[in-house]
C-alpha cells in the first residue's frame, strides 16, 4: 500500500472541521497514518482554474512539489481540492510551453516537480485501495435500518470520467452497503447544488438545492451522504428557507460520509463531528437507538 499525505485544504479547517473530525480518524482505524502536508497553501478551488488556469496550476505545483519531496501520493477529501489538483497535475504534466515556463519558475523557487504524485480521493481508496471487504471486517456496529441518499455532487466524477460513472457513481452506495446502512436510489445524485453561487444567486441556488432535499425525502432517505463540504454547506444552510418559499418540509440531515463510517467502526459519535450538524439529527439517533439524543 502506498504512503499517503493529507491535504487538508481551508474548508477542514473552517465550516467543514466535521470532515477532518471524521475521515482521520477513520484513516486510523484503518491503519493508515495520514501526516498533514507541511506548510500547504490553498489550491484556489475550481474558480481559480477559470480565472487563470496557469497561476492555479503554479500554487497547486508547489502543493505537488511538497508531497513528492515527502515521497508520498496526495489525499485530499474535498471535492473541490481533489479536482483543482488533479486538473494542476495534469496540465503541469502536460508539456506545453506553458506548462514548462511554469514547472522552471517553481523549480527556482524551490519547489521542484517531476511529476511523480498521484492525487486521490479517500473514497477511491476504501473502494479500491483498500476494499469493501476489509471495510467490513472494521465494521463494530452496523447501521441497519438507516436509509441514506448518496450525494456525490460534480466535481468528484466530472469532469474526469476515471473514477465512476459521471451520470450515476456507485462507489459511495456500495461503501454505505458494506458499513450497513442502507443507499436508496437516489437520482440526483449527481445534480448541481449551485456551488458558491448558491451565495451569490439565492434565487437559483434555493431551487437546485430544493429539487436535492425533495427527491431525497421523496425516496424515504433518513440523511444525505456527501463527500463535498460546499455541497453540505449549501444543503444545510439552505433548509429554512426553501422549506418558507416552497411550503415543503423537506427537513433532512445532511452528513460527510465517513462520520457514518466511523460510527459503524465503533468510534464514539462525539469524536465524529456530529455536534456541528445544523439539522437536528434526533430521528436518526432514534432509528439507530440512541436512545434519542437531541444531537
Amino acid at each position: 500500500m502506498n504512503e499517503y499525505i493529507y491535504y487538508p485544504g481551508c474548508s477542514a479547517k473552517s465550516n467543514a472541521k466535521h470532515y477532518e473530525e471524521s475521515i482521520l480518524p477513520v484513516f486510523k482505524e484503518i491503519g493508515i497514518k495520514l501526516d498533514e502536508m507541511e506548510d500547504w497553501n490553498c489550491c484556489g478551488a475550481t474558480a481559480s482554474l477559470s480565472v487563470d488556469k496557469t497561476k492555479a496550476a503554479a500554487i497547486n505545483g508547489r502543493n505537488l512539489s511538497i508531497a513528492e519531496k515527502a515521497d508520498k501520493d496526495i489525499v485530499a477529501p474535498c471535492a473541490a481540492c481533489y479536482l483543482t489538483l488533479k486538473k494542476s497535475n495534469q496540465f503541469l504534466m502536460s508539456e506545453t510551453e506553458e506548462a514548462k515556463k511554469i514547472l522552471k519558475d517553481l523549480e527556482s523557487a524551490g519547489c521542484e516537480y517531476k511529476g511523480t504524485v498521484k492525487v486521490n480521493h479517500p473514497l477511491g481508496l476504501f473502494t479500491d485501495e483498500i476494499g469493501l471487504e476489509e471495510i467490513k471486517k472494521k465494521v463494530k456496529r452496523k447501521l441497519t435500518g438507516l436509509r441514506v441518499a448518496c450525494y456525490y455532487g460534480c466535481q468528484v466524477v466530472r469532469p474526469y470520467t476515471d473514477f465512476d460513472d459521471p451520470d450515476y457513481p456507485v462507489r459511495l452506495d456500495n461503501l454505505m452497503k458494506a458499513i450497513g446502512a442502507e443507499p436508496v436510489d437516489y437520482s440526483a445524485k449527481t445534480r448541481c447544488c449551485g456551488g458558491s453561487l448558491t451565495a451569490n444567486l439565492e434565487e437559483a441556488g434555493l431551487r437546485l438545492n430544493y429539487i436535492l432535499l425533495k427527491e431525497a425525502k421523496r425516496k424515504g432517505a433518513d440523511a444525505i451522504v456527501t463527500i463535498c463540504p460546499l455541497c453540505l454547506f449549501n444543503l444545510e444552510i439552505t433548509q429554512n428557507k426553501i422549506i418558507k418559499k416552497y411550503k415543503d418540509n423537506v427537513k433532512i440531515p445532511i452528513l460527510f460520509f465517513s462520520q457514518l463510517m466511523g460510527l459503524a467502526f465503533g468510534i464514539p459519535k462525539e469524536d465524529l463531528g456530529f455536534s456541528r450538524s445544523m439539522i437536528s439529527l434526533k430521528p436518526m439517533w432514534e432509528k439507530l437507538g440512541n436512545g434519542g439524543t437531541n444531537e
